[in-house]
């Protein structure tokens, strides 16, 4: 797609943007750049690349799931503001 074909008063429409003239010439020529980019990266020979979603690989850093002690009931609601019965009191958010 060409600079030429964008259409930036659709796209600001659809980024709900309000732009003004001067803006929208800026964005076109942004857009051009971008898009003329990633048709410079299509040239590019990627025959036996494998697809990834990030540049290094990823591994799950968060603890494995155990059992272990929980804070007690008594020790839950030591610092809740406001507590009745044994529950947590907290303000109403629904009419």
């Amino acid at each position: 797609m060409a600079s030429a074909e964008i259409n930036v008063k659709y796209v600001a429409h659809l980024a709900r943007l309000a732009l003004t003239p001067e803006e929208e010439t800026k964005l076109a020529a942004q857009l051009g750049n971008i898009l003329g980019y990633i048709e410079k990266l299509r040239e590019l020979d990627v025959t036996g690349v494998e697809p990834t979603a990030h540049a290094v690989p990823m591994v799950n850093c968060t603890r494995a799931d155990e059992v272990r002690e929980s804070l007690s009931h008594e020790e839950a609601l030591r610092n809740a503001p406001r507590q009745a019965n044994g529950l947590f009191i907290v303000p109403k958010i629904v009419e």
